[in-house]
Order: C-alpha cells, then sequence, then structure tokens
C-alpha cells in the first residue's frame, strides 16, 4: 500500500539507517519496524528513536554480544 507519512527527523534517520543496514527500502524497513513493535504489545521507548549522535539508541535486550556478531555485523557492513 502507497502512503504518504510526515516523520520526524530523529525517525526517519533511525529508519533510514536500518534500511542501509538490512539493504531493504526504507517503506519494508518502516514496515518490519512496525510489526515488531506491534508484536512486542508495547509503545517504542522515546529513547528507541533519539539519535544522540551518529549512532543510534537500542532498546536493552537479554543477547550477549560475542566477537562472532561483531564480525558478521562488519562483514555485512563491508568494514
Amino acid at each position: 500500500m502507497r502512503i504518504t507519512l510526515t516523520l520526524d527527523d530523529d525517525v526517519f534517520a533511525v529508519l533510514r539507517q536500518r534500511s542501509q543496514r538490512e539493504r531493504v527500502s526504507l517503506g519494508e524497513a518502516t514496515s518490519r519496524y512496525v510489526r515488531e513493535a506491534l508484536r512486542a504489545g508495547a509503545q517504542l521507548p522515546a529513547a528507541a528513536v533519539t539519535l544522540r549522535s551518529k549512532y543510534s539508541v537500542l532498546p536493552a535486550r537479554d543477547d550477549i554480544i560475542t566477537t562472532e556478531h561483531v564480525r558478521r555485523l562488519m562483514d555485512q557492513e563491508g568494514i
């Protein structure tokens, strides 16, 4: 479905970063983000969409980040 949305600058920046990172369209990244929020059954905390620098502030998770996670992400980003 096509729709025109007006987004706050910080929200747009997070969505654009996500679309680039996942190599999908901005619309697909937006759909995925909204679906995840709906599945979680809660509103996104303000910290999840606020940028304090060029890096996104992510919600807390129970995952342990390992060197393998970092290497996989570096490969995906071409670093």
